[in-house]
């Protein structure tokens, strides 16, 4: 993973310092792009820990068109829990509840978690349901039946219901290619923390495009990561330093059981990542 590596010591050697929504303040560089050949391996990085439970589980509630955090907290995953609580504590029936306390609300009364937790037409209803057309549906269908196709595109901005999403999509569009026996797929994310987010960003889409490229009966190949603002906030700087002094490890490797199955019947159980190294997990603070 030198890719990942070469662009946080872009990012940290030629950014600039930017003020932010969240008021943490960055240093960001506008415009960058990263390659990663899965014929190389799982493109996961190793210079930390990532938490793969959590990415498999994002990425097939994304495939569900869920956008209520109670399939991932139920799950143990809680990556997206600080936007339904940040906005749960702006009403009068916040009680002075701890993020935890919020979140075992969430996992033990489903009428509060049908209310609070939900974060409004994030990506899982625009893959799925964006002003009523199943883009991800329509665009698996057309790899198979139309490979050469240069609309092969997925988006999660909806500028019509951005305003009602607690959280505006990040990673906002995304492009397939057929060429030959491969699959390829370029992300457009319009914001990217590289240090929270990015690693997990990676590979979120790298396994999106394997398992697209398993039923399709086609080998992954590429996965261009094409980057807005690759920002790196003022409180993890020393975080991405420590990252930069580790050396990347061997590559691991993805086994996905398709047999019989799409995927939108594809579950935890079936993904599995095999000789996973990394070095330690590196704490960090998401900016909300």
């Amino acid at each position: 993973m030198k890719e990942y590596l070469k662009l946080i010591d872009e990012v940290l050697k030629e950014g600039s310092t930017q003020k932010d929504r969240t008021g943490v303040g960055t240093i960001s560089k506008f415009g960058m792009q990263s390659r990663y050949d899965l014929r190389d391996g799982f493109p996961m990085v190793t210079t930390k820990k990532v938490f793969f439970k959590a990415v498999a589980h994002e990425v097939i509630w994304f495939i569900s068109g869920s956008t209520n955090i109670k399939y991932l907290v139920d799950n143990g995953v809680r990556i997206w829990n600080e936007w339904p609580f940040d906005n749960y504590k702006k009403s009068k029936e916040y009680k002075n509840e701890s993020i935890e306390e919020f979140v075992e609300k969430i996992k033990t009364d489903s009428n509060f978690a049908s209310k609070w937790g939900e974060l409004g037409p994030v990506y899982g209803k625009q893959w799925r349901d964006f002003n009523g057309v199943d883009q991800l549906k329509n665009v698996v269908n057309q790899i198979k039946t139309n490979p050469n196709s240069r609309r092969l595109i997925v988006s999660s901005w909806n500028p019509a219901e951005v305003d009602y999403m607690l959280l505006p999509p990040c990673h906002s569009l995304y492009q397939f290619k057929v060429d030959g026996e491969f699959l390829d797929l370029q992300l457009y994310q319009r914001s990217a923390d590289l240090f929270l987010g990015v690693p997990f960003n990676i590979a979120s889409y790298a396994l999106l495009l394997t398992m697209v490229a398993l039923e399709c009966k086609l080998t992954p190949r590429y996965f261009v990561h094409t980057l807005g603002d690759a920002h790196i906030y003022n409180n993890l700087v020393d975080q991405v330093k420590l990252q930069l002094t580790r050396e990347p490890m061997k590559l691991c490797k993805l086994e996905i059981d398709m047999k019989n199955k799409s995927i939108f019947d594809i579950k935890f159980e079936d993904i599995k990542v095999i000789d996973y190294v990394s070095h330690p997990a590196i704490k960090g603070t998401v900016a909300v």
